[in-house]
């Protein structure tokens, strides 16, 4: 008895409902229970009802009516409650992932958000390279043609580094023209490669968006992760890359190392190049 009555009070697997045979299957265990402890207990208490004298019929045919009208009404009503109890779960579960994709995906580009970017980067763990990206002269695109034509070179470019990158790599729209690319694996002269091929793919394709043929540059700068780097200063030195890289005349690709020889310069020098970044920083 201890062992059947911890079999039906056990919790039920609500499984992941992704398929109707989940559902039907969560329906059927269900009702299985439904009937059986419906059984057990209209059983019970056909003795006392024998005593008070509430039946006469014989037990076999008391026995059989309490099976059937547990399968009846104990079982199907369950079972069919437990169905529709299920589709609900099933399109619940479906609505909640699509939320939490949508929650962590960039409406223009369809790459990932930064806060979809912001979760993954505080949780590299291992060798891996962050690359900070910037379309070249944006304002100058937005204010030639237009935002329209702006959102769609994003889009365009968008594809190119979707495909260049996949889906091992997380892709993601940093906000404007900024992009944020966290690659794993292989070594570092691979990731590298892996970026100078998006510039130059972007470099060299003309890009028709509403019938207007664009034609764009992208710079970046790439910084690596390691044990003793906190993530900001990955970031820090990623963004620093990026902006020499516009000052060393855009439409390339620098990695952290090449910032060495350009802290080495002068006083009077870095000052001068405070000067090129802030501008370079605002005009896009």
């Amino acid at each position: 008895m201890n062992i059947i009555r911890k079999w039906l009070w056990r919790q039920i697997d609500l499984g992941t409902f992704d398929n109707q045979k989940a559902i039907v299957t969560f329906a059927l265990s269900v009702s299985c229970r439904a009937v059986i402890l419906a059984s057990l207990s209209s059983l019970a208490t056909i003795p006392v009802l024998y005593g008070l004298g509430f039946l006469t019929m014989p037990v076999d045919q008391v026995v059989k009516m309490t099976v059937a009208f547990s399968w009846l009404f104990g079982g199907a009503f369950s079972g069919a409650l437990a169905y529709v109890a299920g589709l609900v779960i099933r399109d619940l579960t479906q609505s909640r992932a699509e939320f939490e994709r949508l929650s962590r995906t960039d409406t223009l580009s369809g790459l990932a958000n930064r806060r979809a970017f912001n979760d993954a980067f505080s949780r590299v763990d291992g060798d891996a390279s962050l690359a900070i990206i910037d379309i070249d002269h944006f304002k100058l695109i937005n204010d030639h043609f237009g935002h329209h034509i702006g959102d769609l070179v994003i889009q365009e470019i968008s594809t190119v580094l979707r495909q260049v990158f996949g889906e091992r790599n997380l892709v993601a729209r940093l906000g404007g023209e900024e992009f944020g690319v966290i690659l794993r694996g292989n070594g570092i002269a691979q990731r590298l490669a892996l970026v100078e091929r998006a510039r130059s793919l972007v470099a060299g394709s003309r890009f028709f968006c509403d019938g207007i043929e664009i034609t764009a540059t992208i710079s970046a700068g790439v910084a690596e992760f390691s044990a003793e780097r906190r993530p900001e200063g990955v970031y820090a030195r990623a963004d620093k890359a990026l902006y020499l890289a516009k000052t060393d005349g855009r439409d390339r690709v620098l990695h952290e190392a090449a910032l060495v020889s350009a802290e080495e310069t002068s006083g009077d020098d870095r000052a001068s190049s405070a000067l090129v970044f802030d501008g370079l920083r605002a005009e896009g």
